[in-house]
């Protein structure tokens, strides 16, 4: 996938999951299936908060790397799993768990309007991004922790892919809010 295909899918996904939020009230949002489950309004915070900080972040660092007077190729390559990640053109259809922990479960939302300021200003910041990733040279990459190095190209196209892994988990809560109305 190029990336005007990404930014397109990413505004259909990001119209899906606004669509999503105007169906459930805030307490809905917040509602756990369990104490170590995300709620609804979690997963989308984590969805933003990685496209935000993460993924467009490193696509704007291999930017910034590239303009640097002393900018070479890096070392860094693909782990197996991030070969595979892009081979496959997203992640396998299964559920990734970490434990709990301050540094990666998201905090409860604030409120529906600060998951759909989120939600926008990902596909702002991706709209800005998008014809610049083009002109970058391919062999600056930043390193991601499981997938390795990935140049700005592999992290734009990233964020539609972890938006596309998480409609499992959405269908999931939304099924879970459905059996506690």
């Amino acid at each position: 996938m190029n990336t005007t295909e990404s930014l397109q899918r990413l505004e259909e996904l990001t119209d899906q999951y606004l669509h999503t939020l105007e169906q459930y009230s805030e307490e809905q949002l917040r509602l756990q299936p369990d104490e170590d489950a995300w709620s609804l309004g979690q997963m989308i915070v984590h969805l933003t908060n990685t496209a935000l900080r993460m993924q467009l972040g490193s696509a704007e660092k291999c930017r910034v790397l590239s303009e640097e007077a002393s900018a070479a190729a890096t070392t860094e390559v693909k782990t197996a799993a991030g070969e595979e990640v892009f081979q496959l053109g997203g992640f396998p259809p299964e559920r990734i768990r970490v434990p709990a922990s301050p540094q990666y479960t998201p905090a409860q939302m604030e409120s529906k309007q600060q998951l759909a300021e989120g939600l926008q200003e990902v596909l702002r910041r991706a709209r800005e991004l998008e014809p610049v990733i083009a002109t970058l040279p391919p062999e600056i990459m930043v390193a991601h922790p499981r997938l390795g190095g990935m140049n700005a190209k592999e992290w734009f196209l990233l964020v539609e892919m972890h938006y596309r892994h998480h409609l499992l988990q959405k269908e999931r809560l939304q099924s879970f809010i459905a059996g506690c109305v």
